[in-house]
């Protein structure tokens, strides 16, 4: 499912940023990028988005600046007393004329002169940051919420509309029944004369016949399979899985409904609830 959170916090000069991005998918992709003073704690930090994204291609980000105080390397005074003293030496053995701010400027820029300390993350700011990564992920998950309501009910609404359909189909089977007894009869009737017809054989036959074409069981079926996809999309845990497995089913009864049909406007319907089972497919691809 799709959703977007980001969360900011300060700490001792520095400006932390975490934004969370996602997208639809069937697994967990997740892209982590995160600055190096915070790599120690990655894996700790991908369990714990794995385990509250579940699903989805998901971006994620850790993003710091510093204040121009905290930023400022210190110098290596000692470093760049001995680079003054050697350059003044050798320019007076060689009598060159130095000027003192190009000279400091190059001192500045030879190895060593300025300090880079490796940087400590203190427990607090491990707390911080965290704290800032669950607020970004909250903001995320209320944003799937949202979109997950309107999918809630864009389905709700189609499965629905299958019952409804379904509920058109007996109007026509009594009407379907009628129409193959007589064209059967009419077609007895086109027999020759001389050939004798058993009635009571006839009877069986239609009976026979009709009976291959009920579709009693399919509309059970497929009545309690809308009614138990629509139980299972109020479930408070991850479904989206169970859902697919329960619009399979439904498939398989709408399509031997067709199969047996045997009567156009039965299979106009059939063609309708196809339409809204595969929107609810799309859908529901979405759900977690």
């Amino acid at each position: 499912m799709t959703g977007f959170g980001k969360a900011e916090v300060q700490f001792n000069g520095k400006n932390i940023t975490v934004e969370v991005k996602s997208l639809n998918s069937k697994q967990l992709d997740l892209n982590v990028k995160i600055p190096m003073i915070y790599r120690d704690r990655e894996y700790e930090i991908r369990n714990l988005l794995s385990n509250k994204l579940i699903r989805g291609k998901v971006d994620f980000y850790i993003n710091y600046d510093e204040t121009k105080e905290s930023t400022s390397l210190p110098i290596n005074a000692g470093v760049f007393k001995s680079y003054y003293e050697q350059i003044q030496k050798i320019s007076d053995d060689c009598k060159i004329t130095l000027s003192e701010e190009p000279i400091l400027q190059t001192i500045l820029r030879l190895p060593d002169v300025l300090k880079v300390e490796k940087v400590e993350v203190t427990d607090d700011e491990w707390k911080l940051l965290f704290s800032c990564i669950d607020k970004a992920l909250e903001k995320m998950l209320l944003f799937r919420q949202q979109e997950g309501k309107a999918l809630e009910k864009d389905i709700i609404e189609r499965v629905r509309l299958i019952e409804s359909l379904l509920s058109q189909v007996e109007p026509f089977e009594k009407q379907r029944i009628d129409t193959v007894k007589q064209r059967l009869q009419e077609n007895l009737k086109s027999l020759s004369s001389d050939i004798k017809v058993d009635n009571d054989r006839f009877e069986q036959e239609i009976i026979y016949y009709l009976e291959k074409m009920d579709v009693t069981e399919e509309k059970v079926r497929l009545k309690n399979h809308c009614e138990y996809f629509i139980s299972t999309v109020n479930e408070t845990h991850p479904v989206g899985r169970k859902l697919g497995f329960i619009l399979q089913e439904m498939g398989r009864e709408i399509n031997t409904l067709g199969s047996k049909a045997n009567q156009t406007d039965i299979q106009k319907l059939v063609v309708l609830m196809k339409d809204e089972l595969e929107k609810i497919k799309e859908q529901s691809m979405n759900i977690l």
